[in-house]
């Protein structure tokens, strides 16, 4: 057998937020959505393919104390994406981890952003490469585990 990620969905508890938020972080365009008040969600994704899923069925903030989720890492072509996104977290007032782009391990060339979603979800856009001259947070500590 072969496994391949095939979508991801995420509790959440304002849909029009995180739709919004994901839409302008990732460009994701809306493939479905019910805005039926007892079931809520929305379908995002890219090119047709889906790639989340929210679905407005919680409350308060994403508990990073206990077990599950860690966060969810997006791949882009390059740094330059990377940056791109950035900016565009900036913008929009997202927490951002790390204040900008870092390289996921001291002298690693792959690296990214780490900021969280309107709920507290923690995400990453990184690139395999470009990200040799960016510092690494807490030296030879993986970034991905750490924020």
């Amino acid at each position: 057998m072969t496994f391949q990620t095939g979508h991801i969905g995420l509790n959440v508890s304002d849909l029009d937020a995180s739709r919004d938020f994901y839409r302008k972080v990732f460009g994701f365009e809306v493939l479905g959505e019910s805005t039926d008040a007892d079931r809520r969600y929305a379908f995002l994704g890219l090119d047709g393919r889906l790639m989340v899923t929210l679905w407005q069925q919680s409350e308060g903030r994403f508990a990073t104390g206990t077990p599950g989720l860690h966060h969810l890492a997006f791949q882009v072509p390059d740094i330059e994406a990377v940056r791109r996104a950035e900016d565009v977290i900036r913008e929009i007032g997202a927490t951002l981890h790390h204040d900008g782009v870092v390289a996921h391990r001291e002298g690693a060339s792959s690296g990214g952003v780490f900021f969280e979603d309107p709920d507290g979800i923690r995400l990453e856009i990184y690139a395999p490469t470009g990200a040799g001259t960016s510092p690494a947070p807490g030296g030879a500590a993986p970034t991905c585990g750490f924020f």
